[in-house]
């Protein structure tokens, strides 16, 4: 049982400290960071092409190769999110859509679920990010990002996991066989 009071409420996330008792008895503090929940897209153009967004993320100052993501909106429903982060972000459009599930994305101290999708049947359109967002949708072979992933150019951690999962569990079972 615990005890959660909110210290800090931002746009997006508030910061809590709950009071916890352990298994044993002892009450220990705990900071806890609570995120409404997010969404994360594996655009898949076919067998061997996807696309990667080079994202500049001001929290840690560096270019990142990501996926497309975003954070659920009150009431929305994770595969809408995707749908509306898909088209803002990349201004691709999904006519079919797995989701495998969500993963949490530090529950050490976050307490966010990022829901994973993966896209598929995709048709281009303009893309419309936020006005914060510095976002380059970049067409890539998957063995490419694979490669990246290999040599720690992609240290996106959702990104890591949703390339893998693609390419381990998913690829074939969604996408005809190569004819070359």
């Amino acid at each position: 049982m615990s005890q959660r009071q909110i210290v800090y409420t931002g746009r997006k996330i508030q910061v809590a400290t709950d009071l916890l008792t352990t298994v044993d008895g002892r009450q220990v503090r705990r900071d806890v960071v609570i995120h409404p929940g997010a969404v994360v897209i594996l655009p898949v153009l076919d067998r061997h092409q996807i696309v990667l967004l080079k994202n500049y993320r001001f929290i840690v100052e560096d270019t990142l190769w990501e996926v497309p993501a975003g954070t659920l909106e009150s009431g929305e429903e994770p595969q809408q999110a995707a749908i509306r982060e898909l088209a803002e972000e990349t201004g691709y459009q999904a006519a079919r859509w797995h989701y495998h599930g969500f993963v949490y994305a530090s529950p050490g101290v976050l307490t966010e679920k990022m829901h994973l999708f993966f896209a598929l049947d995709l048709t281009p359109g303009p893309a419309h990010p936020e006005a914060d967002e510095h976002l380059q949708p970049v067409i890539l072979s998957l063995q490419t990002a694979l490669e990246m992933i290999r040599r720690g150019d992609i240290r996106d951690a959702k990104t890591v996991t949703t390339l893998l999962l693609w390419d381990r569990f998913y690829a074939d079972q969604f996408l005809p066989p190569s004819t070359s």
